[in-house]
């Protein structure tokens, strides 16, 4: 009797998977999940990290803006660089993006100091509705063009940090509450 009272319990649970995969809820919800540790404040982003730093930047590359415009990687030269890698079928990259919103507020005026949010689905369009359905104000791009090898990785979300002399300063693969006053005080000391 105990291993019908299993298979049953096992049935319920693939099923309710299986309806959250299916409706296209499953990556919303974990994303929110995420988005509730994130808020927490037990995982920041580590400011020692040494991965790719002092790499020099590749600058060449295009995107697409919002707009349909094609922008130049080589027009950031000279600025600190946010960048962050995402998509929308990515959970932890989701879970993130509101933390990385009030970030921008908190900077957006600092001088020489820039956003630019890759977005990798294979769809620009779901990437611009999801963006426009949550308000986000942040600077978004799509790699309709390619990634240079500086933004090559091996998971998303990454973001990677450049300063005015080109340098790769910071490279996260994973993600991270950017909102904290250490970060904040980390771009604006590199700019």
């Amino acid at each position: 009797m105990n291993w019908k009272k299993e298979i049953k319990s096992w049935g319920i649970w693939l099923a309710a998977l299986a309806l959250l995969y299916f409706t296209g809820w499953m990556t919303p919800i974990m994303g929110g999940l995420q988005n509730l540790v994130l808020s927490t404040g037990l995982i920041k982003p580590n400011l020692t990290l040494v991965d790719k730093s002092q790499l020099d930047f590749d600058y060449t590359g295009q995107f697409l803006t919002i707009n349909d415009q094609t922008l130049n990687l080589e027009q950031y030269r000279g600025k600190t660089v946010f960048i962050n890698l995402w998509a929308t079928w990515c959970p932890p990259c989701l879970a993130e993006m509101p933390h990385i919103s009030e970030l921008y507020k908190k900077v957006k005026d600092q001088k020489d100091l820039e956003f630019l949010m890759i977005a990798l689905d294979k769809d620009f369009e779901k990437s611009k509705s999801y963006i426009e359905k949550k308000g986000f104000t942040f600077p978004v791009v799509h790699a309709a063009y390619g990634l240079n090898a500086s933004l090559q990785s091996e998971s998303i979300p990454t973001t990677l940090v450049v300063s005015p002399s080109g340098k790769i300063i910071f490279y996260q693969e994973g993600m991270s509450n950017f909102n904290t006053e250490a970060f904040i005080e980390f771009l604006k000391e590199t700019n």
